[in-house]
C-alpha cells in the first residue's frame, strides 16, 4: 500500500470516528437523565468521545508519516472496533425487550459482541511489544506476536463452538447456537486455561519492552519513558479505583475517578503520538520530575489541610463551646507558610533517589563555586575545570585552551 492510499484510508476513519462518536456520545448522554452530574457527564464524554478520537487521530498521524510502522494500523484496530462495534450494540440492546427471534443476522451480531473486547485487549498488549518502530525488539520475540493472534483465534473459536451465545445485552439475550458443540461447564474450564495464557502474554510483552530499552539508544530510550509515563498513570489511576472501589459508583468520588480515568486512557495514545512523532520528546523527564516531586507534595498539603481543620476545630470548640471559621484560615496560612519548604524538600529527595546525576552535578557545581574563588594556581585551576566538565557533563573528550594575553591587555603600555 502507497503511502498516499495508507494516508487517504486512516484520515478517512477519522472523520468517520468524529462523525459517529460525536453522535453517539451525544444520544448516549443525553439519554441518561437521572446523571445529569457535570463530572459524570465529563468523564463519560471523555471515555466514548475524547478517547476514540485521540486514538483515532494519533493512529492516522503515525499511519500517514510512517505506514510502515505497524504500531499505527494496530491502533487502528480499536478505532475500527468503535466504528463497526457501537452500531452493533445499540442494535442489539434495542432489540432486546422484544425477545426476537434468533435469526442468522442476529447470532452473527451477538457472537461478535461477545468476543469484539478482543479488538481492544489485545492491540493493548502488542503495543509494548512493537513500541516504537513497529518491529519487536530481536527477530526472536515475533513468536510472541504470533502466539497472541493466535491466542486470540482461540477464544473466537471457543465462542464460535459454544452451544449458547450470550450478546451480553441489558436486559441479557441468550440464543441457543446451531453449530455448539461445548457445554457450559467445557467452555468456563477452556476460558479459564486462555485466561491464564493471557496473562502469559501480557508478562512477555511487558518484558519486551524492557529487554528494547536495554538496548536501545539514548532517542528510543526517551520514547519508551513516555509509554511507560502514561502506562503507569493509567495503573495508578485503575489501582486507586479497584482499591476504593470508585468506578461505577453514583458518588462524587467515583465520578472524580471516573474523570482521571478517563484522562488517563487519552494519555495513552498521546504519549504513543509524541514519542514516535517526537514532539519535544526530551521533556519527559520534567514531567516525570515533576510528577514524582508534585503529586506528593499535594497529598501532603491536603492531608495537612484536614488535620489541621479538624485539630483546630476541636481546640476552638473546647475554648469556646462551638466551631469557628478561624480554623479554616489558619490552616489554608500553614498550608501557604509549608508549601515552599516541603516542595524543596522533596525536589531535593527526588533528584537524590531518581535523578543522581542531576543531583550529583549540582553538587559539584556547587564545590566548584567554593574552590574557584580561593584558586590562584592557574594549572590547578584548569584541572579542576576539566574535571568538572567530565564529571557533570560526560564528555568523550575534553580540552581546555587558554588565550594568550596580550600586552595591552595585560596593561603593559608600548
Amino acid at each position: 500500500m502507497s503511502r498516499r492510499t495508507a494516508a487517504w484510508l486512516v484520515w478517512s476513519l477519522y472523520g468517520l470516528t468524529i462523525c459517529l462518536s460525536t453522535v453517539w456520545s451525544g444520544v448516549g448522554l443525553l439519554s441518561r437523565d437521572g446523571s445529569r452530574n457535570a463530572l459524570y457527564l465529563i468523564g463519560e464524554a471523555l471515555i466514548s468521545l475524547a478517547a476514540p478520537v485521540a486514538f483515532a487521530i494519533v493512529a492516522a498521524l503515525i499511519v500517514s508519516r510512517e505506514p510502515r510502522n505497524t504500531l499505527g494500523w494496530v491502533l487502528m484496530v480499536p478505532v475500527g472496533l468503535y466504528v463497526v462495534g457501537g452500531p452493533i450494540v445499540s442494535h442489539i440492546e434495542r432489540l432486546a425487550p422484544s425477545s426476537p427471534e434468533p435469526t442468522v443476522p442476529i447470532l452473527l451480531m451477538a457472537w461478535f459482541n461477545t468476543w469484539n473486547w478482543l479488538l481492544l485487549i489485545f492491540p493493548l498488549l502488542l503495543i509494548p511489544l512493537l513500541f516504537p518502530n513497529g518491529q519487536p525488539p530481536t527477530p526472536r520475540w515475533r513468536s510472541v506476536g504470533v502466539a497472541a493472534i493466535a491466542w486470540a483465534s482461540l477464544f473466537v473459536l471457543i465462542a464460535a463452538l459454544a452451544r449458547q451465545i450470550n450478546a451480553g445485552t441489558t436486559p441479557n439475550m441468550v440464543f441457543d447456537n446451531p453449530i455448539g458443540v461445548l457445554g457450559k461447564g467445557t467452555v468456563e474450564r477452556l476460558v479459564g486455561v486462555w485466561i491464564v495464557g493471557l496473562l502469559a502474554l501480557a508478562v512477555a510483552c511487558a518484558v519486551a519492552l524492557f529487554v528494547r530499552y536495554r538496548r536501545a539508544n539514548e532517542t528510543e530510550r526517551e520514547q519508551i519513558k513516555w509509554l511507560l509515563y502514561a502506562c503507569a498513570l493509567f495503573l495508578m489511576v485503575y489501582a486507586v479505583g479497584l482499591v476504593g472501589r470508585l468506578g461505577g459508583t453514583a458518588s462524587v468520588g467515583g465520578y472524580i475517578w471516573g474523570v482521571f480515568f478517563g484522562l488517563s486512557v487519552i494519555a495513552l495514545p498521546a504519549a504513543i503520538g509524541i514519542a514516535i512523532l517526537k514532539y519535544r520528546l526530551y521533556d519527559i523527564d520534567v514531567v516525570i520530575n515533576r510528577t514524582l516531586v508534585y503529586g506528593p507534595l499535594t497529598a501532603t498539603l491536603v492531608a495537612l489541610y484536614f488535620v489541621g481543620i479538624v485539630v483546630l476545630q476541636r481546640f476552638f470548640v473546647v475554648l469556646t463551646g462551638q466551631q469557628s471559621t478561624l480554623a479554616v484560615v489558619a490552616s489554608t496560612l500553614l498550608i501557604a507558610a509549608l508549601f515552599n519548604p516541603l516542595r524543596r524538600r522533596i525536589q531535593a529527595f527526588i533528584d537524590r533517589r531518581f535523578f543522581r546525576s542531576k543531583y550529583d552535578a549540582r553538587k559539584t557545581l556547587e564545590d566548584f563555586s567554593v574552590k574557584l574563588r580561593d584558586e590562584t594556581d592557574l594549572q590547578a585551576l584548569s584541572n579542576e575545570v576539566v574535571g568538572v566538565v567530565t564529571e557533570t557533563m560526560q564528555p568523550a573528550h575534553v580540552s581546555l585552551w587558554l588565550r594568550p594575553v596580550g600586552r595591552r591587555e595585560a596593561g603593559v603600555g608600548d
